[in-house]
């Protein structure tokens, strides 16, 4: 195991040109979706400009005794992402941060069930939240390979940091770096977790359910 345990990080105050510029411009908000969110389209509100970083609102919380969510991003044209930050700022004692996420590329029709069980191409391990109080962490999205020509981006929360289990998982920042690729997204008539159980929806009501529909 390595001594340093910002080892594969990049805190953002060092070396941020070498990870690229954020893709928050190249994101498709009109499409963004979050299974299991306790509020409606709050997901879309923590993929923020940099400069908001470390603001704790808004954010997007799963329920309590939950701590899944998954955050489907799309993006306008084809993209190469060489980093991702995600951080909590929240202070509440009925949440915790996120602690092992996957992230899962180009695929649309990804549900929880499907996110527990399919081969990522990646699988992170988040440091707890003490150790960045004051900044982020940029983890490099690798193989590097794996995240070039990226229509799409699913992050997959699978576990917090709450020792007991009992608490809901709050994000109040995404962050994406890396560089356009000038080549427009192809156009598909499709809709996003339209089949499969309700159970794997997680979703409260029909409100809530028609998140789930690009």
């Amino acid at each position: 195991m390595e001594d340093d345990p910002c080892a594969g990080h990049e805190h953002d105050h060092q070396h941020a040109d070498d990870l690229g510029l954020s893709l928050r411009t190249y994101v498709d908000f009109s499409a963004v979706t979050c299974l299991n969110e306790e509020e409606h389209d709050s997901g879309k509100g923590v993929i923020k400009p940099h400069d908001e970083r470390l603001s704790a609102y808004p954010n997007v919380q799963s329920p309590e005794d939950d701590p899944e969510l998954l955050l489907f991003i799309p993006f306008t044209e084809s993209v190469t992402i060489q980093s991702i930050t995600i951080r909590d700022a929240t202070t509440g004692n009925e949440t915790a941060s996120p602690r092992r996420i996957k992230l899962f590329t180009n695929r649309d029709d990804i549900d929880f069930e499907m996110a527990r069980e399919m081969p990522a191409q990646q699988q992170l391990e988040l440091l707890p939240p003490d150790h960045f109080a004051e900044g982020t962490i940029d983890y490099p999205c690798r193989p590097a390979g794996r995240f070039q020509n990226i229509s799409s981006l699913t992050i997959f929360v699978q576990d917090n940091y709450d020792a007991t289990g009992e608490s809901g998982t709050s994000i109040s920042y995404v962050g994406l770096k890396g560089k356009g690729t000038r080549m427009k997204r192809r156009a598909v008539d499709t809709v996003y977790e339209s089949q499969g159980m309700i159970e794997d929806h997680k979703v409260k009501g029909d409100k809530y359910f028609s998140s789930s529909v690009v």
